[in-house]
């Protein structure tokens, strides 16, 4: 075989490993649809036709360039239409029963459209507001699939996708968000639930981030609330991060980790500020989550959003880009925060729900600040979980707590 003829064959191979990259990427998407999302099986099918007529047409003999450059146009032309039809699909599971509700909607809060999900066996069930799966930043749609779905037995439960996260994600620019803004889109939203329902009041759960937005919130407006659940209850941002950070530097040594203990103390104590700063909260926040058994941050990115059939495949990207966009926005508003001094005193009944190996929301933090607040009712209820309770966990805790000693009037 001559020199030339070696070159050609080399180039029609490197060509082939190419365009068989290009494809495998390119059919993703459409593989997605019936994996995770609402898409109908009829149209992921004819998409999934429409790839495989490409890959045929791919792989014919005397392939030219006019016909490669037409064929990988239309496999751009499937990816936008499977992103365009999992976004106009996208929809909450169905429940059976003649009471029961079960919907995705859009809202106007602040101003802006922004998207919650209403589910609930009994639509006459008192109303049950979660505020979001962590962050800020992170969407709070997976958490229907997770740990909500025990609760739609007892309540009415409404999930809501903050600004800047999420299928909420284009609700404001990351840039403009604040704390301020958050509570009262979240008061706009539980007068619009009174209204709706028919309820004096409703009941609301934070987990993580969402329990400092609980707690603002009943403290301005006790008037609206049954009471008020704090699932991993943040109290002092930046002690709590000082603590987190120590614990990781520690394991990290521990492990005999030189590189990730030298990178930990490259970074220094929180709080952290400018570029990259939620690259060293994850850093440490990672340690922390392997050491309670939990996922990376990295992991939750990329897998809560998958859960959520709620998401279209442009939703999914947004949660990602939620927690990387609106974290560094954020997070730094609330360094001067210490709920021990700044919301020692409560107007409605107080549940925390605290992991005893819970060491991303510290839980010596939590049961000092349990013991300085005043509420009509409050209780401590110890978990042997990490970093918020699990499904049975949680519908124990408000089917047989909440629910007993503060039950809607």
């Amino acid at each position: 075989m001559t020199m030339g003829r070696i070159f050609l064959a080399t180039g029609r191979t490197l060509v082939n490993i190419f365009l068989t990259l290009i494809v495998f990427i390119a059919i993703i998407p459409v593989i997605e649809l019936p994996l995770a999302t609402a898409v109908p099986k009829n149209v992921w099918l004819w998409l999934a036709g429409l790839d495989l007529v490409l890959i045929i047409a791919l792989y014919l003999p005397h392939r030219t360039f006019k016909r490669t450059a037409y064929i990988l146009l239309g496999f751009l032309l499937i990816i936008a239409a499977a992103v365009i039809l999992s976004q106009k699909y996208a929809a909450t599971p169905p429940l059976s029963g003649g009471n029961s509700i079960a919907s995705l909607e859009k809202v106007e809060l602040g101003g802006t459209e922004q998207w919650i999900t209403v589910r609930g066996q009994d639509h006459s069930k008192p109303v049950l507001l979660y505020l979001g799966i962590g962050g800020p930043g992170a969407g709070g749609f997976p958490a229907n699939n997770m740990t909500l779905k025990p609760l739609e037995e007892h309540f009415v439960v409404v999930n809501w996708d903050q600004p800047g996260t999420g299928k909420s994600y284009y609700a404001a620019p990351s840039s403009s968000l604040t704390v301020d803004q958050y509570i009262a889109d979240a008061h706009q939203l539980t007068s619009l639930l009174q209204a709706r329902f028919h309820q004096e009041k409703i009941y609301v759960l934070g987990l993580s981030w969402g329990t400092i937005l609980g707690t603002k919130l009943v403290q301005q407006y006790p008037e609206d609330y049954y009471a008020y659940v704090g699932n991993g209850q943040m109290v002092n941002t930046v002690e709590n991060d000082r603590l987190g950070y120590r614990l990781a530097l520690q394991l990290a040594n521990d492990r005999g980790d030189v590189k990730l203990a030298n990178r930990l103390a490259a970074y220094g104590e929180p709080p952290y500020t400018g570029p990259g700063m939620a690259l060293k909260y994850a850093a440490y926040n990672n340690v922390l989550f392997d050491h309670m058994g939990s996922s990376s941050l990295q992991a939750v990115i990329l897998l809560a959003p998958q859960l959520s059939r709620e998401y279209g495949l442009l939703d999914k990207i947004n949660f990602g880009r939620g927690l990387l966009n609106t974290f560094p926005v954020v997070y730094p508003q609330l360094r001067d925060l210490d709920f021990t001094t700044q919301a020692a005193e409560l107007q409605v009944p107080v549940y925390f729900l605290a992991g005893r190996q819970d060491v991303n929301a510290m839980a010596s933090l939590v049961e000092r600040y349990f013991y300085v607040l005043e509420a009509p009712y409050k209780e401590l209820i110890w978990l042997e979980s990490g970093h918020g309770a699990g499904p049975e966990e949680l519908r124990d805790a408000l089917v047989n707590h909440v629910l007993v000693t503060s039950p809607p009037r």
